[in-house]
């Protein structure tokens, strides 16, 4: 069992995680941790835990996992983006065949909002984009 344990344990936070070097090597051969830092995968801040210093190993293991998260939330961003289309054709059929005309009123007014500031942005962007591309700047900055 002790083999198949990684190195590092990086429990998740809001920002990014608290990270512990995990050690199986000790008398009672029980699964310690040990906290040594806390990172932010937003600003890509690493700070050492109480008065410790990282090792260029330790530091290079946070800064794989960080890489490795930042994909993982840019890919559930997209797919959070996929769902919330798939939600809008929910939604569309709902209203069309099934809501009554109370719950109607209590979502009409906020679901026109968010379309309609929804559509304002992808509307400039997409202007921004096309501009883009007829200057030739290529280059896709969100």
């Amino acid at each position: 069992m002790a083999g198949d344990l990684p190195d590092y344990y990086f429990r998740v936070r809001e920002n990014g995680a608290a990270v512990f070097r995990v050690d199986t090597e000790n008398r009672q051969r029980r699964i310690e941790m040990d906290q040594i830092a806390l990172v932010n995968v937003k600003n890509g801040e690493i700070r050492p835990h109480g008065d410790r210093t990282l090792s260029d190993q330790d530091i290079q293991a946070i800064r794989d996992w960080m890489a490795d998260r930042q994909a993982l939330l840019a890919r559930r961003d997209i797919d959070d983006i996929h769902r919330a289309v798939d939600h809008l054709n929910l939604t569309t059929q709902w209203a069309q065949s099934k809501a009554s005309d109370t719950q109607l009123d209590e979502v009409t007014d906020a679901l026109l909002m968010a379309m309609h500031d929804l559509r304002t942005v992808l509307v400039r962007k997409k202007s921004e984009r096309l501009m883009r591309a007829e200057t030739g700047a290529g280059a896709d900055q969100g």
